[in-house]
């Protein structure tokens, strides 16, 4: 199957929070959305629905449920038992849910900065402490990579004189786009058990492998790591459908599961019909050829930003994501008159990317950029950049 996605829709006159949020003329790649239109086969389960004409209170069917546990077995081996799925409106409301249903007031809540900013919000909405393990930075020759320090992770726990209830784990990792092996999964989810600290791991980006990257849910490692986790699903990110807010939280432990669904009951947590009908067309397989065509898309957009950027500015670093469609840039070593990266890309260059100094320490000096759209608007976002910096090549 042929899939184009070197062209995108005009969003301009939408209510696009992405091509909104800045005046006429700015370039957004900032919001974790891409400018592709959802899989047809979404699109015609929406537009049949919208036919049919009523558009009444529904629920979670066995459909849906036993289509999810379905691709769990087929991309992991992972046997799931449908009754342990619970469809949240989203991620975020998901893990905020799992905070609830786990943590007591004042414990703690660890995660690896710099890191996607709903993860640092999590303490203050539900009055627990933020204990951070921030990734190792190594950079060679303009390539940054990060990696997990398992003293670092070890240290973190219980950290602060607080007692450590819910290590928040993003797998693969938003902004670094990195993938974790299963070295470092299992390093981290055995200090979790030594330490009595449940795991909610954010798998939201499962599917957007690039390259040759191999997904492994953390709770596929062993029967215990299972019983003590919350994995946190979505077809938001892959199937681009981020506007009708589904995720599900697959919680196999009966107990640990019964916490959890008294938490979303708690947050009066709906889900959409229509966000239950593109959800089980997504992991239903019938889009599998268009995410093919995507990640060879997404990858070819991957490689040529990252040789783009590192030709052109030398001085400017930046990951090689495994996973996602995000890339993060180190500007610190470019001379920017003294504004931050952001700021000065957004008002000289008339580029938005999302602020480092959000995805908590380690983030200063650093901007994320979604390469999800078109390689016409990637090579006018370098363009724009090359035309204010100096120092470009």
């Amino acid at each position: 199957m042929s899939i184009d996605f070197s062209s995108i829709s005009d969003r301009t006159h939408t209510n696009s929070v992405k091509w909104r949020q800045y005046p006429e003329g700015v370039l957004p790649v900032w919001v974790a959305d891409m400018d592709f239109k959802a899989p047809e086969p979404i699109l015609a389960a929406l537009r049949a629905k919208l036919e049919h004409g009523v558009l009444g209170y529904e629920f979670p069917g066995k459909d849906l449920l036993g289509t999810v546990a379905a691709r769990m077995e087929k991309l992991y081996g992972w046997s799931v038992d449908p009754e342990a799925i619970i469809p949240t409106p989203g991620i975020i409301a998901g893990f905020n849910a799992a905070a609830w249903a786990i943590c007591e007031p004042g414990q703690g809540i660890l995660t690896q900065p710099p890191v996607y900013p709903p993860f640092l919000t999590v303490a203050e909405k539900v009055g627990l402490v933020n204990q951070l393990a921030p990734l190792a930075l190594e950079e060679q020759a303009g390539r940054l990579t990060y990696r997990c320090d398992l003293e670092v992770f070890r240290k973190a726990v219980h950290g602060r004189n607080v007692r450590t209830g819910m290590f928040l784990l993003c797998n693969p990792h938003n902004p670094t786009g990195q993938a974790y092996s299963r070295k470092d999964l299992q390093g981290m989810a055995d200090i979790c058990l030594e330490q009595g600290v449940r795991i909610v791991s954010d798998e939201i980006h499962s599917e957007l492998l690039l390259g040759e990257t191999r997904h492994i849910p953390i709770a596929t490692l062993s029967k215990d790591i299972e019983r003590n986790t919350i994995t946190l699903v979505a077809p938001s990110k892959t199937y681009n459908v981020p506007g009708l807010f589904c995720g599900l939280a697959i919680v196999p432990d009966p107990g640990l599961r019964a916490k959890f669904q008294a938490a979303a009951d708690r947050m009066i947590q709906h889900v959409s019909s229509l966000s239950l009908i593109a959800a089980q067309v997504a992991y239903s397989g019938a889009c599998d050829d268009w995410l093919k065509a995507l990640k060879v898309q997404l990858t070819a957009n991957r490689d040529w930003v990252a040789r783009t950027l590192r030709e052109r500015f030398p001085r400017l670093a930046c990951t090689l994501p495994q996973a996602t469609y995000l890339a993060w840039l180190d500007c610190r070593r470019l001379e920017l008159g003294g504004q931050t990266p952001y700021d000065f890309f957004l008002e000289r260059a008339k580029v938005a990317f999302n602020q480092g100094d959000d995805f908590g320490p380690g983030g200063e000096g650093f901007v994320r950029f979604n390469f999800g759209t078109s390689p016409r608007i990637l090579q006018e976002v370098v363009d724009r950049i090359a035309a204010v910096m100096p120092e470009a090549g």
